[in-house]
């Protein structure tokens, strides 16, 4: 692979996490606890959206091909997404749409912040952008995973069965492949590995919050959505 073609699919990966996520957040309009939460979920999804389109334009460019943002968010078979796995996973109830942000959400916010100091002026331009809308995002639904965590029983119980239910899909966040391999080491994007320990220390502070556990078993789901395959 060029160097553009790899950055091309680098970019267009990030797109398809966000794509993903901002359309299954869509699906959970009028399904919110109040009207307050309504706007905010509205608002985050049209930001993720907003993110994808800005990286599908990037990397259409890079791939060179004549291809637009519509291209690849719209006209690609399935296999040829490469979005994680715990991004796509059907949103249930609130509880379990509030944790899957949160476990993503810590992880993102940490990659931006590195892609705004990559050697790439145009990934670390859309990162910087990126960054403001997570950082607030990350803010409001952590507030809501300790405000349900940490409330009634029957709230606690349902945000530890999303935790439960969803930890297995985070394994996959860090991994990596020839296309992260080659790009991490032209110091170009980050190694999620060295992401990981930051980001288990921060779910291990807001968990200790929100009085939840952490999953102590090894199971794990079935991972390979940078392979395409999806759940």
């Amino acid at each position: 692979m060029s160097g553009d073609s790899l950055l091309a699919a680098y970019t267009t990966r990030l797109g398809d996490d966000v794509l993903v996520l901002g359309q299954r957040l869509i699906e959970l309009v009028a399904a919110s606890p109040e009207l307050e939460e309504e706007l905010a979920n509205a608002n985050f999804a049209l930001d993720y959206i907003g993110q994808a389109r800005m990286l599908y334009s990037y990397a259409a460019e890079r791939e060179g091909c004549g291809k637009t943002e519509d291209d690849l968010a719209f006209l690609r078979h399935e296999h040829e997404y490469r979005n994680l796995l715990l991004l796509e996973q059907p949103n249930g109830h609130f509880g379990d749409a509030i944790t899957r942000l949160v476990l993503f959400e810590l992880f993102y916010l940490a990659q931006l912040e590195a892609l705004i100091r990559c050697s790439d002026e145009r990934l670390a331009a859309i990162a910087a952008r990126a960054e403001k809308e997570i950082r607030y995002h990350l803010r409001h639904n952590t507030q809501w995973f300790v405000r349900l965590g940490d409330g009634t029983d029957e709230s606690g119980q349902k945000i530890q069965t999303a935790v439960n239910d969803l930890w297995g899909f985070t394994i996959e966040i860090f991994e990596t492949d020839e296309v992260d391999d080659l790009l991490i080491s032209e110091k170009i994007t980050p190694d999620p590995k060295e992401i990981q320990p930051v980001w288990a220390e921060t779910v291990r502070g807001i968990f200790e919050k929100a009085k939840i556990q952490i999953p102590d078993d090894n199971r794990f789901y079935s991972t390979g959505s940078r392979k395409g395959i999806h759940s």
